[in-house]
């Protein structure tokens, strides 16, 4: 497993004065986790939305931006991202070319879809190229693109353990 991906605190044992035994102070449920995020959208002002917005919750680290799916499958290969939020739209190369690509390179990186354009059709092409979930990029997004990431990472974590 890489560190970046989870970072858990030692369990710590307390010496029990009358038994003699240590007593865990932590148990790995309440493990600390931190994800790495990298951004991929063809808006500035997107990206910065994105950051600010994670920034909010240490649960996320955003390790890098990329302005295009090209850019986004280099800095994958240089900085593995525990999962990449991807735009559909975007010059050079598209979010759905893109994450075939990142498949290839960083099979357990998770990917979420964040666009304008959702439907059932653009789902389904996104599953097939090894994207978890799409997002709309509408108003009340925040609760439901945090509810993908985390679901996201959780699978993550269980195909890593596997």
């Amino acid at each position: 497993m890489e560190s970046s991906f989870l970072t858990a605190v030692p369990s710590v044992l307390a010496i029990d004065s009358a038994t003699g035994h240590g007593q865990p102070l932590l148990r790995a449920s309440e493990a600390v986790l931190s994800y790495s995020v990298l951004i991929v959208d063809d808006s500035a002002l997107i990206r910065h939305s994105l950051r600010s917005c994670l920034e909010q919750d240490p649960d996320w680290r955003v390790c890098g931006e990329a302005e295009d799916g090209k850019v986004a499958v280099e800095k994958v290969k240089e900085l593995h991202p525990d999962i990449v939020i991807l735009d559909l739209q975007m010059p050079v190369m598209d979010g759905l070319a893109a994450a075939r690509q990142i498949s290839v390179v960083a099979p357990k990186t998770a990917m979420v879809m964040f666009t304008m354009h959702s439907d059932g059709q653009l789902l389904k092409a996104a599953r097939a190229a090894g994207i978890k979930d799409v997002v709309s990029k509408s108003e009340g997004f925040a609760d439901h693109l945090f509810a993908s990431l985390r679901k996201a990472c959780n699978n993550s974590i269980e195909q890593r353990a596997s």
